[in-house]
This record gives C-alpha cells, sequence and structure tokens, in this order.
C-alpha cells in the first residue's frame, strides 16, 4: 500500500485508513469481537497502517477493541481518536451534548490511553465543534497534550474554515476530518482551499457514502432500528431511489475500468488532492480487500472530468443528516 503525508505535518499513513466504527457502534448491533480484532489484524497485514476511532463509539468499546487489536502491532500502526461529548453517565449509547472544556479533554486523554494500551495518541481530534468553548482554549489544551508527550497531532472534525485558521494559529492542525464523497462535496466550497493553503491533510469520512455509493443499495433497502441510516433524511426510500443516477454513473466508470463502483468512488476521493486520506469502515474482509484495490486505480485526467461532468448533471436528494446533527457541522 503506497503512503500519504497528512499536510506539511510529517504524519505518514498508508493512502486509506480504516473508519471503526461500524465495528462496535451505530450501523446495527456491535459485531463478534473475535471476528473484528483478526480484521483488525488483518487491515494492518494488508499495509493498512491508519485506523480511526473515538471514546463515543460505543462509548468506550470501540477504543477498547483497538486496544486489544492493535496494541501489540503498535509500531506499525497510526491511531486517531476523539474528544468532545458528554457522555450519559449510564454508559448507554449516545451522549448528553458537547463538551470540550480543557480539563474534559485532557480527562478524555488519560482515559483514551488506557483503553487504547497505548502511550500515546498519534492523532486527537475534537469531534465537533463546541461553541461553547473558544477553538483556541481547545487547541491550547491539546498543545499542552502535545507538549507533555501525552498526544503527537492535534485535528478537527466537521469545522469551517475559519474555525480551523483560529485553531491553527495555536496549534498547528495536522488534519480535518469531515464526509467527503461524490455525493456530499461542500468541503470542497471553502474547507479544501483553507487546508492547502495553511499545509493540513484531510481525512474524508463516509468516503461511500455510508455504504450507498457500493451499489448494493435500493429504494427497497430495510435498516434495522439499531442502524443510525434508518434516520437519516438521505436514506429514505424516495432519497434512495433519486440518488441512484450516481451509482449508475460509479457503475459505468467501474465496467471500463474492470472495477467496482466503491473502488472508483475512492480512487476519485484519492485522486483530488495528494494529502487526502479516505477511511472508509467495514466489519468484512472482501470488502477490506476490495477497497483497499481503489489505491491500485489510476483515474486519467479525462476520467475525471468524466465524472465531473456527470455529477453535474445529478442532484442529490435528501439532507445528510437530521437537523440538530447538522447544527453540529461546519462551525
Amino acid at each position: 500500500m503506497r503512503k500519504r503525508k497528512l499536510g506539511k505535518s510529517n504524519l505518514e499513513v498508508s493512502a486509506l485508513g480504516l473508519g471503526c466504527m461500524g465495528m462496535s457502534f451505530s450501523y446495527g448491533p456491535p459485531k463478534d469481537k473475535q471476528e473484528m480484532i483478526a480484521l483488525l489484524r488483518a487491515a494492518v497485514e494488508r499495509g493498512v497502517t491508519f485506523f480511526d476511532t473515538a471514546e463515543v463509539y460505543g462509548p468506550f468499546t470501540n477504543e477498547q477493541l483497538l486496544g486489544e487489536a492493535l496494541s501489540p502491532l503498535r509500531d506499525r500502526v497510526v491511531i486517531a481518536t476523539k474528544f468532545g461529548f458528554n457522555l450519559n453517565p449510564d454508559g448507554s449509547p449516545g451522549w448528553q451534548g458537547l463538551n470540550s472544556r480543557p480539563e474534559r479533554i485532557k480527562q478524555v486523554a488519560e482515559d483514551s490511553l488506557k483503553r487504547l494500551k497505548i502511550d500515546v495518541i498519534d492523532l486527537f481530534y475534537q469531534h465537533r465543534v463546541d461553541l461553547d468553548v473558544p477553538i483556541e482554549d481547545v487547541a491550547g489544551a491539546v498543545k499542552e497534550l502535545i507538549q507533555a508527550g501525552k498526544v503527537k497531532h492535534f485535528g478537527l472534525s466537521e469545522a469551517s474554515a475559519k474555525t480551523i485558521r483560529r485553531a491553527h494559529a495555536v496549534q498547528p492542525v495536522t488534519a480535518v476530518q469531515s464526509e467527503y464523497s461524490l455525493w456530499w462535496r461542500r468541503p470542497e466550497d471553502e474547507v479544501l482551499p483553507a487546508l492547502e493553503e495553511l499545509g493540513i491533510g484531510f481525512v474524508p469520512y463516509s468516503p461511500l457514502g455510508k455504504g450507498f455509493l457500493t451499489g448494493k443499495m435500493d429504494a427497497d433497502t430495510k435498516f434495522d432500528s439499531t442502524d443510525f441510516r434508518s434516520t437519516l433524511p438521505r436514506f429514505t426510500p424516495e432519497a434512495l431511489k433519486a440518488n441512484q443516477a450516481l451509482v449508475d454513473l460509479l457503475t459505468r466508470i467501474a465496467a471500463e475500468k474492470k472495477a467496482t463502483p466503491a473502488q472508483i468512488a475512492l480512487a476519485w476521493l484519492l485522486a483530488q488532492k495528494p494529502w487526502i486520506v479516505p477511511i472508509p469502515g467495514t466489519t468484512k474482509l472482501h470488502r477490506l480487500e476490495e477497497n483497499i484495490g481503489a489505491t491500485a486505480i489510476e483515474l486519467t485526467i479525462g476520467d475525471l472530468q468524466q465524472i465531473e461532468n456527470a455529477a453535474a448533471e445529478i442532484t442529490v436528494e435528501g439532507t445528510r443528516y437530521p437537523e440538530k446533527l447538522e447544527q453540529l457541522t461546519g462551525r
């Protein structure tokens, strides 16, 4: 697997990372722990070095899973985790609002280090921007953790270009993680130009549109009540039907390249900038291998223009989150 550097930070990771949330949280019931440990280790054997988790995934169980699976392979992996929520006191899934106060950030770091069984967090993201805490205070708290040797790199998730600039002035931001794919291109407006200017890497989550861009769904797809896609406007039967045109486009290009729609969706992202590292999630080995295959696909300027022209004719239906969650993004 080829490597990429996240901006000017010299943090080098595999060109494709692995989003681990779905192993424990959000996409139906938690998966079998031993199977997921085997999958995580299989990813390392296949060249994946970049793994993404968060304390809120579970809560806690996803970090614990990575700790058990990856701590024996510590010298071969880069682990990113996140802070920023008040969790439910009873340990149930979900959260009780945002909390990025410096004392909370430092407590999360200590707890995450224990669960992950590591002595330093490679990349520590603010999960969502907390308007009650100046971003300068957040950056300052992470700076202190970096000076203490408990964190190596600072990241932000779903932040606006303005917030990124303010944070970066206090503590250099290594990477910004936000949703980005052929069906959610908002980062192109302001965030990506700011990252290019500042030398910050970009980590797209949901690069396969939460599974939609794989071509394995249609208007009749039903989601379990424990699958958060059942609550998303973009996954109603009407939206799934309307957005099928995007999958048809990927399927057409994939046939020409002897690839799959998912591989073309990932190859398109990789072709956008050399400092973009997508983190598709999966719980299946054959999907992991399919995703890794995307790194070997070369899209020509002509291919990219063809995708661009066709995508420009498609209007994606449905917001990506319910209003309450959408309000937490782009701040």
